[in-house]
């Protein structure tokens, strides 16, 4: 019988082999560096032309039209509870697909600072959450990578980008093909 190690079993199915390699896109947010698996990024576009929607939380900066979709975008540094992001030439919106509580997947657009690159990182460099030291929830947190001797804080995206829970927090609720309806009263 093959015994997993602690840490093995923390990590997802995915990541649990040292052999294995998951490939992760890495970006900057206030300093920081960050990473989420390309599996669920469809696209990096330039920021701009977003549409403000009245009475959203900070972490909610509006919607795009992405190809005649209505794409909400949340502003990832405000999401983790730290200062809004600041528009800057590299200031980017990375799109992602999650999924709903219908089970059905809805596109969300995340803005970030900068993208960085794509990495791929093995398995058995990649440690589990620590529970304390983060200034982000550590639910939020898949796991950290190690990188040239760094550490890469690699997100759980279900988790930062939890529909249900923006929701709830936004006092709206998720109608069909993205779009946002508030809550009547």
């Amino acid at each position: 019988m093959n015994a997993m190690t602690k840490v093995e079993q923390t990590l997802p199915a995915g990541q649990r082999t040292g052999q294995e390699q998951q490939q992760y896109l890495t970006f900057m947010l206030g300093g920081e560096v960050f990473a989420m698996g390309i599996l669920s990024i469809k696209e990096i576009i330039e920021y701009g032309q977003l549409t403000e929607v009245p009475r959203m939380p900070g972490f909610i900066r509006g919607v795009i039209n992405l190809r005649g979709a209505v794409v909400p975008v949340i502003d990832l540094g405000a999401r983790f509870g730290k200062q809004p992001t600041k528009i800057a030439r590299r200031t980017c919106i990375v799109i992602i697909e999650v999924a709903s509580g219908d089970g059905e997947q809805q596109d969300v657009g995340v803005m970030v600072d900068a993208v960085n690159e794509v990495l791929e990182i093995p398995g058995s460099d990649i440690e589990p959450a620590p529970s304390f030291g983060s200034n982000i929830r550590a639910d939020f947190i898949n796991g950290m990578g190690k990188v040239n001797d760094r550490f890469v804080i690699i997100l759980d995206v279900n988790h930062v980008l939890s529909l249900e829970e923006m929701s709830t927090l936004a006092g709206v609720t998720a109608v069909g093909n993205g779009e946002v309806a508030a809550l009547q009263n």
